[in-house]
């Protein structure tokens, strides 16, 4: 049993933080947000993940995990102490470090016996150099420690089987002692032979944002082909599926529609783009693969104009306001720009989302309705747009729905549904690179 101190209980955080417990280790997260540790003390769960706060509970009954707002007993017990603090991207694209090393500078005052200190934060190359700076030059003389890079690599919707079940894990060491250390960390993924790659600090910090650099590269590339297929006449879907059998290529990450957003691809393309910027290189691919994404939500809304004549006194319907399925995480999500370019163009919105109607209510301060469930918020709209594709949404009651519109306008931005059964059904339908039926 490892003595673990997770600094930050965010979605990174509280998600290891569990999951570490879950392995058997003795695991104490701290946060600065006082309110948020009393919250997870009274069992409540300050994010939306599907199995988080059934593994929460199970632990902290077992007596694996605790939340505390001592950071300095924390990390006196600590044997190795996680950094999972935010990473938020400034206006220039670069990566805000300030949490980071804010952590460290606390967790050197406090260290004692030889500790690792993990960075698990989404941070450029270079930064776990200067987390062992910090800590070297403000640690008593006698304090002994490695810091370690071991990036995330956590889907939101999808994040407690993907760290208790990953296809790999990357560890940045220095040393075999830190290494050593770490294998007793993950020694449950070590015996069921889950890939484990030790590499260099860089390599790991790397790792990290050449992995989402390439995916966001690819759905960029599906989404320009879409394009292309409407242009010509293909179908998207057909072509994607024609494609992912070239084993070189793969089905995954091959779904047109309106781009990615959340918390880590848009995030981490700009930083990639402004780390090689700092370096004297503009990164073209990754820089076309952002300008491509961005531009998916105006396709979008060009659709629902070509179909409407004018937004200007019609009342539109937004299907999802989360990123991503499973997730309440409003981030980068497209449903947001949707909503805001709608009612400056004087449109009537009303919003339906399972999960994150919430959190879009408490920061997002925008003069929109709420509908109950799907058919009662499509009562008497002129149009509707599907963003995020939550399981609820993908069988519809396309009878009941058409009786409850006033109009006919259906924008597919996730392909979800055939222009053909939609036109059957009466629709007036759009969606990413498939033509009319």
């Amino acid at each position: 049993m490892i003595k673990i101190c997770m600094i930050g209980t965010g979605y990174v955080g509280l998600v290891s933080g569990a999951c570490l417990a879950d392995f058997g280790h003795h695991v104490t997260c701290v946060d600065i947000d006082g309110e948020r540790i009393d919250r997870l003390e009274q069992g409540e769960i300050p994010i939306y993940e599907p199995g988080l706060k059934e593994k929460v509970a199970d632990n902290v009954s077992s007596e694996r995990l605790y939340f505390t707002k001592d950071l300095a007993a924390a990390v006196r017990d600590a044997d190795v102490v996680f950094i999972a603090v935010g990473t938020p991207s400034a206006d220039d694209g670069s990566t805000d470090l300030s949490y980071v090393f804010a952590a460290a500078r606390d967790v050197a005052k406090h260290l004692t016996n030889y500790t690792v200190v993990v960075q698990k934060s989404t941070a450029p190359v270079g930064t776990a150099r200067k987390v062992h700076a910090i800590i070297n030059e403000a640690k008593a003389k006698d304090a002994e420690f490695d810091v370690v890079s071991n990036p995330e690599f956590l889907r939101e919707g999808s994040a407690v089987p993907d760290f208790l079940e990953p296809d790999r894990v990357i560890i940045g060491v220095q040393n075999s002692r830190a290494a050593d250390r770490m294998r007793e960390v993950y020694r449950p993924l070590y015996e069921r032979e889950t890939p484990i790659c030790a590499t260099s600090i860089e390599s790991a910090e790397m790792i990290k944002y050449a992995s989402n650099g390439f995916l966001a590269v690819k759905i960029s590339f599906i989404n320009e082909i879409a394009h292309i297929c409407e242009l010509v006449g293909a179908n998207i879907d057909e072509v994607a599926k024609g494609m992912g059998f070239d084993p070189r290529i793969g089905n995954k990450f091959l779904h047109a529609g309106i781009g990615y957003g959340g918390s880590c691809l848009p995030k981490d393309v700009s930083s990639l783009m402004h780390v090689a910027s700092t370096h004297g290189y503009d990164a073209p691919l990754v820089s076309a693969a952002d300008a491509i994404n961005q531009g998916l939500v105006d396709r979008a809304l060009e659709k629902l104009y070509r179909a409407t004549g004018d937004v200007k006194g019609k009342t539109i319907g937004i299907l999802g306001l989360a990123f991503k399925p499973n997730t309440d995480d409003l981030r980068e999500a497209p449903a947001l720009r949707i909503v805001h370019e709608l009612l400056k163009g004087g449109a009537r919105v009303k919003v339906f989302d399972p999960v994150a109607m919430d959190n879009f209510k408490k920061t997002v301060k925008a003069p929109v309705e709420y509908g109950r469930n799907v058919y009662e918020m499509a009562s008497e709209y002129d149009a509707l747009i599907l963003v995020t594709e939550w399981n609820q949404f993908r069988e519809l009651d396309f009878t009941r729905l058409k009786n409850a519109m006033k109009g006919n306008i259906f924008i597919d931005c996730r392909n979800v549904y055939t222009p053909e059964r939609l036109a059957a059904k009466g629709f007036t339908y759009d969606s990413f690179g498939r033509g009319k039926p």
